[in-house]
């Protein structure tokens, strides 16, 4: 049997919107992109074609050697207010703050050689630079003008999010995700929930390479109905491997793990969108 008959084929993009208040909540879901451009494992679309291949696009905007192993290209979820203002979570907006080489990289461990020599196409010199191989992302979210954001001492209503709610919508989307030549983990995903009283999003990047270091970056988003405005809470947790006092069990389980990490920083931020 042949490759073409043995593939499976690809899923279509698949997606679901809700009304919620004056909200216009909807995500789409689909494959990942692919790895090789239309033009064959050789070719590759001129720059300045507007029809080049979704690689392609991909390549060409994000200043890159290599992208993630799987890129979740059409995932995407998109929170709009009924006045304008916009809130999106997207894998094309999360990799464009992956540091791309310009600046010395801290995190330089054995296993950072052997995941570029897994790459054949950075082995010529001329066309590798170093990066951030972890893909490390700070991504907070793309919102348009129409949102206001200011500093705040306010907090998290953790005891309303604790209360058991129906859930009116929810989806979990993984922008990018890569194994770091099983060394670990580097993935970017984003969830809401919607419930009676608000809406609830959590955006992650959730870095685990094994025996060095694990990292997190959680961005919540908490918009309750009788507000106009939404709070968000930054927070960034990291330690050495060598210093994690949880079972290894839960290494692999980030709303688990949220627990040992010790806190780095934390910045809330109250977002005004009337």
């Amino acid at each position: 049997m042949d490759n073409d008959q043995c593939a499976v084929p690809r899923l279509p993009v698949d997606g679901e919107s809700i009304r919620f208040n004056d909200w216009n909540i909807s995500y789409e879901k689909s494959h990942i992109l692919k790895s090789i451009c239309k033009k064959g494992s050789t070719g590759c679309c001129d720059k300045d074609d507007a029809n080049r291949c979704e690689l392609c696009h991909y390549q060409y905007s994000l200043d890159l050697p290599h992208l993630p192993d799987m890129v979740f290209h059409k995932n995407k979820l998109v929170v709009q207010h009924k006045d304008g203002a916009l809130m999106e979570f997207k894998p094309m907006d999360a990799l464009a703050l992956v540091d791309n080489g310009k600046q010395p990289q801290p995190l330089e461990v054995a296993c950072a050689q052997e995941w570029r020599h897994t790459r054949p196409e950075q082995t010529m010199e001329e066309k590798f630079k170093p990066f951030d191989w972890t893909f490390t992302s700070t991504y907070q979210g793309t919102m348009n003008e129409k949102i206001r954001s200011e500093s705040t001492d306010m907090t998290l209503n953790k005891f309303k999010l604790m209360q058991r709610e129906n859930i009116i919508f929810y989806t979990d989307l993984t922008l990018f995700e890569d194994e770091l030549h099983d060394h670990g983990i580097s993935v970017m995903s984003v969830r809401i929930r919607v419930m009676p009283s608000g809406f609830f999003i959590l955006l992650r990047h959730f870095l685990r390479v094994d025996d060095v270091v694990m990292r997190m970056y959680d961005t919540r988003f908490h918009y309750e109905i009788e507000n106009d405005y939404i709070l968000k809470e930054y927070v960034h947790r990291e330690a050495p491997c060598s210093k994690l006092q949880s079972s290894l069990a839960f290494w692999t389980n980030p709303d688990e793990m949220q627990n040992y990490l010790p806190v780095l920083s934390k910045q809330m931020h109250k977002l005004s969108f009337k």
